[in-house]
């Protein structure tokens, strides 16, 4: 059954693997600075097109870690990319990258302007492998920012273990060749068992029997522990 018109969601959400992907900034400033952060966290190939940098851009481009292209805007300098951002003071300037992109078929996001974005960002919350995304539609990034401080205060870095830990056991269990019933019981029933609360205790005694009478599988801690 199609969702009726009032109930279609104006963004999809999706995580996007931008790894040794092209992405583009345009722009030089603290906004700028935070987008070439975000996308170099996520092993992205970052350009950053302005003539003037901030001193942590300044040291990035200096270090190998971004490539710099120290012009004003122009199509040319990130065509190609798979996501464009325009993060600068000119509203011009951001309109011209909006339209450049959306001709060229390039993801584009224009810093606070959601009409045109092809994609807005979410706050996150990360716990290691653990990524929760709050987004209110770009109607207020205030509120998002308040839901995930309080997401980082329900969930510690224990989550970041716990995960690591279920990753570990995740191959081996599938290996039996059990049901995918049967293999999401045994992880229902470790998560059930008190393992998150044993982790977040950091009772790793307790965390092994759990996992011995489990799965039957000797367990991989977290470096951490």
């Amino acid at each position: 059954m199609i969702a009726s018109a009032s109930l279609i969601m104006k963004y999809y959400p999706i995580f996007l693997d931008i790894e040794d992907r092209p992405c583009a900034v345009v722009g030089g400033g603290e906004v700028a600075r935070r987008k070439v952060e975000g996308l170099v966290a996520c092993g992205a190939r970052v350009r950053i097109v302005a003539r003037n940098l901030t001193e942590r851009l300044l040291a990035l481009r200096d270090g190998g870690v971004i490539e710099h292209v120290p012009e004003d805007y122009s199509f040319a300098a990130v065509a190609g990319s798979f996501l464009v951002f325009g993060a600068t003071d000119d509203e011009d300037v951001n309109g011209r990258i909006a339209a450049d992109c959306r001709r060229a078929g390039i993801l584009v996001n224009i810093a606070d302007d959601p009409k045109r974005c092809d994609f807005i960002l979410p706050s996150v919350c990360r716990r290691g492998d653990l990524t929760i995304a709050v987004s209110t539609g770009g109607k207020s990034p205030a509120l998002a920012k308040r839901i995930r401080e309080e997401l980082e205060d329900r969930y510690g870095e224990e989550y970041a273990d716990l995960l690591e830990i279920l990753g570990s056991l995740r191959g081996p269990v599938i290996a039996r060749g059990l049901s995918a019933d049967e293999n999401r019981e045994v992880f229902t029933g470790l998560l059930e068992g008190g393992i998150l609360e044993a982790v977040r205790r950091r009772d790793w005694d307790e965390v092994r029997r759990l996992i011995r009478e489990g799965t039957g599988e000797e367990p991989t801690l977290p470096c951490r522990s």
